[in-house]
């Protein structure tokens, strides 16, 4: 899912502006049911753990596990909290103020939020998300979003050091990012495992820093966990394959802010008509 902004949305999400206390939509808000990022639609809070703090924006005392990060600004006063999968500003986190039990003020701009009521909201409460890097994303966006279960693909960049990189910047080599695909699934419809096996077919995981004619750093072959069970079950992927004698290089990391690339990158070879140069279908388990 991503939504066009209205400007108001754009400073608010895009250049971390903040709201006027008391003035946005969610702010004296009791509706049952859970709270999503306006830009990229992932779930963040539930509507059980927001709570009244008076300070003028919606306030939760805890979030989706994995949905939101949080970042010190700059000068160390203050922590940002961002949506997890799109980088958007949501506001800020403060601890230690005994308003709950957590001991935990989410204070979030309500245009940085999306309601979802109760009932309706289980569709997307289920959904996962994965995150590989396998060389070109055109490639492995195409034939991962053929799998029955998959719901979305996004290409995009992560893994480096850089806020809101481009292509041209990718690949330069300067920004440390991995050009990679965002996979939003339904897990009652296919399984982790089944997308990461899928992944170390349709890509050859022996080759470091390439995938065919395409060479750099951009390249290479990684899998950006974004639970623990995902990180386990990549691992043991792995020894599978180099007990089976591939020697794999596939990196294993944590998953960070995943970067949506350019228009022109997203459906590439779905809107080209034409299929991947340098991927293709290689059985290994």
């Amino acid at each position: 899912m991503k939504k066009e902004l209205t400007e108001e949305e754009k400073r608010i999400i895009l250049h971390k502006g903040t709201e006027a206390p008391f003035s946005g939509e969610y702010c004296n808000f009791k509706g049952k049911g859970i709270y999503r990022c306006k830009a990229c639609g992932t779930p963040l809070y539930r509507s059980g753990d927001k709570f009244d703090s008076g300070c003028g924006w919606p306030s939760f005392d805890d979030e989706i596990p994995g949905a939101v990060r949080r970042t010190p600004d700059a000068d160390g006063r203050r922590t940002e909290i961002t949506c997890a999968r799109c980088g958007g500003h949501l506001g800020h986190v403060f601890l230690g103020e005994g308003l709950t039990p957590k001991n935990t003020r989410h204070c979030v701009n309500s245009l940085s939020l999306e309601f979802v009521p109760e009932g309706k909201e289980r569709r997307t409460e289920r959904m996962e998300t994965a995150i590989f890097a396998g060389g070109c994303f055109w490639g492995v966006e195409y034939m991962m979003e053929k799998t029955p279960g998959v719901l979305s693909v996004e290409s995009g960049y992560i893994g480096g050091k850089t806020d809101h990189p481009s292509y041209e910047e990718v690949c330069s080599h300067t920004t440390g990012h991995a050009e990679a695909i965002q996979v939003i699934f339904d897990p009652t419809k296919v399984s982790y495992e089944t997308l990461a096996r899928l992944f170390f077919e349709i890509h050859d995981p022996t080759q470091l820093n390439r995938q065919g004619p395409d060479v750099g750093d951009q390249y290479r072959s990684e899998i950006f966990y974004t639970t623990p069970a995902q990180k386990e079950m990549a691992e043991r992927l792995i020894r599978t394959l180099k007990e089976k004698g591939y020697d794999v290089v596939t990196r294993v990391t944590p998953a960070a802010t995943f970067w949506k690339a350019e228009n022109y990158h997203q459906d590439y070879y779905r809107r080209k008509g034409t299929r991947p140069y340098c991927h293709g279908y290689t059985k290994r388990f």
